[in-house]
């Protein structure tokens, strides 16, 4: 995998939001930790989950995670080592049946949420404010606290449920973005086409790393 860069302003010690003001106030590397919970259901789609923490690891950014039962059965058959892979790769790790975890409090800091790959069933839940596990009650608190939500929807094709769930999440403040594929920048592996999402993911939380060519970049115009 391509080494990272994060883009930070040399004179600040936050990661800058991409609204310009400091992505919630907590610095990169400071006493208190960036922290980021990252959701996993059972859709199809775990290396992007895999991926996701690895980069993460590698910057220091504190990472909370929580798995569904699914999510767990989809590992098994998608990557090498299962759901000790993913465990391994973060800083804390959660039973999806802990709802009194510290991440199903508001009053826990953190700066979003991402939930990779996010399965319609997660997303219904989400919609209708339905917080039945850990996953779906550190949705709807990330929510609720005006934090930013990241939700890697994996399905296709799409029911009228499934885009009036979205449009829910939406109007509530969360962001729908789906793996897509950018064949624009020339990396048609796999492996390039993980890290061009994942990329792409950060940049909306805030963080703004060089996983993948951007567009604009040499090669890619």
């Amino acid at each position: 995998m391509k080494q990272a860069n994060l883009h930070v302003h040399p004179s600040q010690t936050s990661i800058k939001s991409q609204t310009g003001g400091d992505f919630a106030g907590l610095p990169l590397g400071g006493s208190t930790p960036t922290r980021l919970i990252v959701g996993l259901s059972g859709a199809s789609g775990m290396p992007f989950a895999l991926r996701m923490l690895e980069v993460l690891q590698g910057f220091s950014i504190e990472t909370h995670l929580v798995a569904s039962k699914a999510a767990a059965q989809t590992l098994s058959v998608e990557t090498e080592n299962g759901l000790e892979q993913a465990r391994a790769l973060a800083d804390h790790v959660y039973s999806n049946g802990d709802i009194g975890a510290a991440i199903a409090s508001g009053s826990f800091r953190a700066q979003g949420m991402f939930i990779i790959p996010c399965s319609v069933k997660t997303l219904a839940e989400i919609a209708n404010g339905i917080g039945s596990s850990l996953l779906s009650r550190a949705a709807d608190v990330t929510l609720k606290e005006r934090r930013r939500l990241v939700l890697g929807v994996r399905e296709t094709p799409f029911t009228l449920a499934h885009l009036r769930n979205m449009t829910m999440v939406t109007e509530m403040g969360g962001i729908i973005a789906p793996p897509m594929p950018a064949f624009y920048t020339k990396g048609h592996d796999i492996e390039a086409q993980i890290d061009h999402q994942v990329q792409r993911w950060l940049d909306l939380m805030g963080l703004h790393l060089d996983l993948a060519p951007r567009w604009g970049d040499p090669g890619t115009d």
